[in-house]
């Protein structure tokens, strides 16, 4: 039986969509930490720390279900 971790792991290797997914969700991570060290933010910097979250959860949410139908 193949673990999820091992599962993730072979879909970024072999689908194209899931590893762009997993992209975009890897930058708006790190954006998200940069702004988590800076402490104070601006009001546009706020707003967009709550746009990358948003952001962040759906495209976790996207690859999720392409884990699930290749599961199958």
């Amino acid at each position: 039986m193949i673990s999820t971790q091992q599962l993730r792991e072979q879909m970024a290797e072999q689908d194209p969509e899931y590893r762009r997914l997993l992209d975009e969700h890897t930058k708006r991570a790190k954006r998200l930490d940069e702004l988590t060290r800076k402490g104070w933010l601006t009001n546009e910097e706020e707003q967009e720390e709550k746009r990358l979250k948003k952001e962040k959860l759906q495209l976790k949410d996207q690859m999720e279900a392409r884990l699930r139908s290749h599961s199958k």
